[in-house]
Protein backbone atom coordinates (compact mmCIF):
# COMPACT_ATOMS: atom_id res chain seq x y z
CA UNK A 1 0.00 0.00 0.00
CA UNK A 2 1.52 3.72 -0.74
CA UNK A 3 -0.24 6.53 0.61
CA UNK A 4 0.98 8.42 -2.99
CA UNK A 5 -1.91 6.33 -4.80
CA UNK A 6 -4.79 7.64 -2.30
CA UNK A 7 -3.08 11.41 -2.49
CA UNK A 8 -3.85 10.40 -6.61
CA UNK A 9 -7.20 9.72 -5.41
CA UNK A 10 -8.49 12.84 -4.24
CA UNK A 11 -7.10 14.97 -7.04
CA UNK A 12 -9.84 12.46 -8.77
CA UNK A 13 -12.27 13.02 -6.19
CA UNK A 14 -11.60 16.58 -6.03
CA UNK A 15 -12.18 16.44 -9.95
CA UNK A 16 -15.98 15.25 -9.42
CA UNK A 17 -16.34 18.15 -6.56
CA UNK A 18 -15.47 20.63 -9.31
CA UNK A 19 -18.27 19.38 -11.35
CA UNK A 20 -21.25 19.32 -8.83
CA UNK A 21 -20.70 15.11 -8.46
CA UNK A 22 -20.88 13.21 -5.07
CA UNK A 23 -16.31 13.99 -4.80
CA UNK A 24 -14.98 10.06 -4.93
CA UNK A 25 -12.11 9.18 -6.88
CA UNK A 26 -9.91 6.01 -8.01
CA UNK A 27 -6.98 5.37 -9.27
CA UNK A 28 -5.82 1.58 -10.52
CA UNK A 29 -2.25 0.92 -10.37
CA UNK A 30 -0.35 -2.27 -11.54
CA UNK A 31 3.15 -3.14 -10.92
CA UNK A 32 3.42 0.16 -8.81
CA UNK A 33 2.55 2.43 -11.87
CA UNK A 34 -1.36 4.28 -12.21
CA UNK A 35 -2.97 2.92 -15.23
CA UNK A 36 -6.22 4.36 -14.79
CA UNK A 37 -7.98 7.12 -13.31
CA UNK A 38 -11.37 7.84 -12.48
CA UNK A 39 -14.39 9.95 -10.13
CA UNK A 40 -18.19 9.83 -10.15
CA UNK A 41 -19.74 11.09 -13.42
CA UNK A 42 -23.47 9.54 -12.48
CA UNK A 43 -25.34 13.01 -12.08
CA UNK A 44 -23.66 14.32 -15.32
CA UNK A 45 -23.69 10.82 -17.38
CA UNK A 46 -27.00 9.99 -15.89
CA UNK A 47 -25.35 6.84 -15.50
CA UNK A 48 -26.34 4.46 -12.15
CA UNK A 49 -22.40 3.10 -13.53
CA UNK A 50 -21.05 6.13 -13.36
CA UNK A 51 -19.15 5.24 -10.02
CA UNK A 52 -15.45 6.32 -9.58
CA UNK A 53 -14.23 2.40 -9.26
CA UNK A 54 -16.42 1.61 -12.27
CA UNK A 55 -15.04 4.35 -14.25
CA UNK A 56 -11.52 3.74 -13.28
CA UNK A 57 -11.67 -0.33 -13.39
CA UNK A 58 -13.18 0.34 -17.53
CA UNK A 59 -10.12 2.18 -18.23
CA UNK A 60 -7.59 -0.10 -16.81
CA UNK A 61 -9.85 -3.44 -18.47
CA UNK A 62 -9.28 -1.17 -22.03
CA UNK A 63 -5.59 -0.55 -21.23
CA UNK A 64 -5.06 -4.03 -20.32
CA UNK A 65 -7.15 -5.09 -23.19
CA UNK A 66 -8.18 -7.60 -20.29
CA UNK A 67 -11.57 -7.51 -18.18
CA UNK A 68 -8.92 -9.60 -15.81
CA UNK A 69 -6.97 -6.88 -13.44
CA UNK A 70 -5.31 -9.47 -12.01
CA UNK A 71 -1.75 -7.76 -10.39
CA UNK A 72 -3.50 -4.89 -9.94
CA UNK A 73 -4.58 -2.44 -6.62
CA UNK A 74 -8.00 0.32 -6.45
CA UNK A 75 -6.99 3.08 -3.96
CA UNK A 76 -10.79 4.89 -3.88
CA UNK A 77 -11.52 7.83 -0.82
CA UNK A 78 -14.94 6.49 -0.28
CA UNK A 79 -15.34 2.65 0.88
CA UNK A 80 -17.11 0.81 -2.25
CA UNK A 81 -20.69 -0.09 -2.07
CA UNK A 82 -21.78 -3.76 -3.28
CA UNK A 83 -21.58 -2.99 -6.93
CA UNK A 84 -18.09 -1.53 -6.90
CA UNK A 85 -16.57 -4.20 -5.13
CA UNK A 86 -18.50 -7.17 -6.49
CA UNK A 87 -17.07 -5.50 -9.82
CA UNK A 88 -13.47 -5.38 -8.52
CA UNK A 89 -14.05 -8.71 -7.11
CA UNK A 90 -15.19 -10.01 -10.80
CA UNK A 91 -12.17 -7.93 -12.38
CA UNK A 92 -9.96 -10.09 -10.09
CA UNK A 93 -8.65 -7.15 -8.18
CA UNK A 94 -5.79 -8.02 -6.12
CA UNK A 95 -6.89 -5.26 -2.96
CA UNK A 96 -8.83 -2.35 -2.70
CA UNK A 97 -7.86 0.46 -0.46
CA UNK A 98 -9.80 3.13 0.73
CA UNK A 99 -9.59 6.17 2.54
CA UNK A 100 -13.67 7.24 4.34
CA UNK A 101 -15.83 4.79 5.92
CA UNK A 102 -19.45 4.66 4.28
CA UNK A 103 -21.52 3.66 7.15
CA UNK A 104 -24.59 3.59 4.66
CA UNK A 105 -23.63 1.49 1.92
CA UNK A 106 -19.81 0.93 2.74
CA UNK A 107 -19.47 -3.39 1.89
CA UNK A 108 -15.58 -3.49 2.71
CA UNK A 109 -16.78 -3.92 6.49
CA UNK A 110 -18.68 -0.97 7.65
CA UNK A 111 -21.94 -2.44 6.42
CA UNK A 112 -21.42 -5.40 5.24
CA UNK A 113 -17.85 -7.18 3.76
CA UNK A 114 -17.92 -9.00 0.86
CA UNK A 115 -14.77 -9.52 0.28
CA UNK A 116 -14.41 -12.14 3.22
CA UNK A 117 -16.96 -14.43 1.47
CA UNK A 118 -14.66 -17.49 0.57
CA UNK A 119 -16.90 -19.04 -1.34
CA UNK A 120 -16.28 -16.27 -4.08
CA UNK A 121 -13.94 -17.42 -6.84
CA UNK A 122 -11.18 -15.02 -5.99
CA UNK A 123 -10.21 -13.01 -2.96
CA UNK A 124 -9.99 -9.29 -3.13
CA UNK A 125 -8.31 -8.00 -0.32
CA UNK A 126 -9.59 -4.74 1.46
CA UNK A 127 -7.75 -2.00 3.89
CA UNK A 128 -9.64 1.58 4.91
CA UNK A 129 -8.82 4.39 6.73
CA UNK A 130 -6.20 5.07 4.36
CA UNK A 131 -6.09 9.22 4.79
CA UNK A 132 -9.11 8.95 6.36
CA UNK A 133 -9.76 12.41 7.60
CA UNK A 134 -8.58 14.18 4.23
CA UNK A 135 -11.24 12.02 2.31
CA UNK A 136 -13.82 12.15 4.91
CA UNK A 137 -13.12 15.98 5.12
CA UNK A 138 -14.31 16.36 1.38
CA UNK A 139 -17.06 14.62 1.39
CA UNK A 140 -18.54 16.88 4.50
CA UNK A 141 -17.31 19.62 2.36
CA UNK A 142 -19.26 18.63 -0.72
CA UNK A 143 -22.50 17.99 1.43
CA UNK A 144 -22.18 21.54 3.92
CA UNK A 145 -22.16 23.12 0.54
CA UNK A 146 -25.01 21.32 -1.32
CA UNK A 147 -27.15 21.31 1.85
CA UNK A 148 -27.09 25.43 2.01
Amino acid sequence: MEIKFMYQALVQARRAYGIDEVPVGAVIVKDNVVIARGFNRRESNKDILGHAEIVAMRKASNKLNDWRLTGCDMYVTLEPCAMCVGAAINARIDNIYFGAYDNKAGCCGSVINLTNIFRLNHKTNCQGGILQEECSQLLRDYFTFKRQ
